[in-house]
C-alpha cells in the first residue's frame, strides 16, 4: 500500500466510523428506549406489555429452511419488489419459543407473581 493519498486515508477512517456506528445502533437503540421507558415507569424490558419477541425467530413464530436460517434468493428477490418466490421456502416452527412467536417478560412476571 505504497502512494496512499490523505483523502483516501480519510475515506477509510469515515468508512471504519460509519461501520461502527452501523454496529452499534441496535444497542445504543436498546439503551435509549429502555432510559425512556424507565423515566415513564414502565417495565424497562418489555414496556408493560408483558411480552417479549422470540430473538429467534424475531417474534413470528417461525423461520425459514436453509443452511444459516435464511434464503438469499429469496431475500434479494423480496427486496426488489417482487411479489412472490417462486421457489419454495420451507418454515419451520421455532424450536426456542414453540412457535409463538414470544416469551412472558422475566421483569413483569416477577413483579406480578410475588
Amino acid at each position: 500500500m505504497e502512494n496512499i493519498t490523505a483523502s483516501e486515508v480519510a475515506g477509510f477512517g469515515v468508512g471504519t466510523l460509519l461501520l461502527c456506528a452501523t454496529i452499534a445502533a441496535p444497542r445504543v437503540d436498546a439503551f435509549i428506549s429502555a432510559s425512556q421507558r424507565s423515566n415513564l415507569g414502565m417495565c424497562k424490558r418489555c414496556g408493560n406489555l408483558r411480552m417479549i419477541a422470540c430473538s429467534k425467530c424475531k417474534g413470528t413464530g417461525l423461520f425459514k429452511g436453509g443452511p444459516f436460517g435464511f434464503n438469499l434468493d429469496d431475500d434479494l428477490y423480496q427486496s426488489v419488489g417482487g411479489g412472490g418466490s417462486k421457489v419454495k421456502v420451507q418454515s419451520i416452527a421455532c424450536p426456542k419459543c414453540q412457535a409463538r412467536g414470544h416469551f412472558c417478560c422475566p421483569d413483569c412476571s416477577k413483579t406480578s407473581s410475588v
